[in-house]
């Protein structure tokens, strides 16, 4: 029997509940307050499906972190980062694996994951500068966009070199010939970002419905929607404020904390 539906209580911004399915406590799950949750809705509509970025060979821990904390910023929901080492693999999984807000793939070739960007009709940029090089603030970036940013040392890769449609740079006056990866991909993806407001691209939910709908739920429920999903459950619609009715079959238990003794059980 379908259990009553579960409402929000204002406490520190939570609510914690005890999950059951066939008699049995799973774990301890996180009720969204709704302001809370009202933001999370509002990253997701202003999220940009069309722009991208990939990192070739980038591996040192901090520029990987700050790199996804940059796409994460400018409303990017996918970011890649590939390397046929399987020393630099690691520690580009290990930065997805810290990433909540949006996904890392993880590839081996960057021909093939920019053979798969350029066949959903993204312009592929490389960040280098050579004699046919153009400033990084004269390229459209309201186009589909994918920017490859290279390895510390060595910049990109001569496959990521042969994979672009136009080489971008930055300009310098002073002695220094580059800037460090992560400064470098930060300016360019905020140049993308000017441009796309001034478009109004952040203005409307650019992301399928279905799946505008189940990112919602993930990012709102990651514990639950992890439960479901090994479950066989389809997640439950949220209101406006991110409450739910339990899916037929399931039981849940609500509870604040000692203090408040607040309990609200779905049969």
């Amino acid at each position: 029997m379908v259990g009553p539906r579960i409402e929000h209580y204002a406490k520190k911004s939570f609510l914690v509940l005890y999950f059951h399915t066939d008699n049995v406590t799973k774990t301890l799950l996180t009720v969204i307050a709704p302001e809370r949750f009202h933001k999370i809705r509002r990253l997701l509509e202003q999220r940009q499906p069309d722009l991208t970025l990939v990192m070739d060979n980038v591996n040192k821990p901090h520029n990987l972190a700050a790199i996804i904390r940059s796409c994460d910023a400018v409303g990017i929901p996918e970011v890649h980062a590939v390397s046929y080492r399987s020393s630099i693999r690691t520690k580009q999984h290990t930065a997805a694996g810290a990433s909540r807000w949006l996904r890392v793939g993880l590839d081996e070739s960057v021909e093939h994951i920019g053979g798969q960007l350029r066949s959903r009709g993204m312009q592929l940029l490389v960040a280098t500068y050579r004699s046919d090089s153009v400033d990084f603030r004269s390229v459209d970036y309201t186009r589909p966009t994918a920017i490859i940013v290279g390895e510390e040392l060595k910049g990109p890769s001569e496959a990521a070199l042969a994979l672009a449609d136009r080489c971008i740079y930055i300009p310098m006056q002073g002695m220094v010939e580059s800037l460090n990866v992560s400064v470098a991909a930060a300016l360019i993806l905020f140049e993308a970002q000017r441009q796309r407001l001034a478009a109004g691209m952040y203005g409307v939910n650019r992301i399928q419905q279905e799946t505008f709908d189940r990112l919602l739920f993930e990012y709102t429920y990651p514990r639950l929607s992890r439960m479901l999903r090994e479950k066989g459950y389809t997640y439950p619609p949220l209101d406006e404020n991110g409450a739910f009715t339990p899916p037929p079959g399931l039981t849940v238990t609500a509870a604040i904390d000692e203090q408040d003794e607040l309990t609200a059980a779905a049969t």
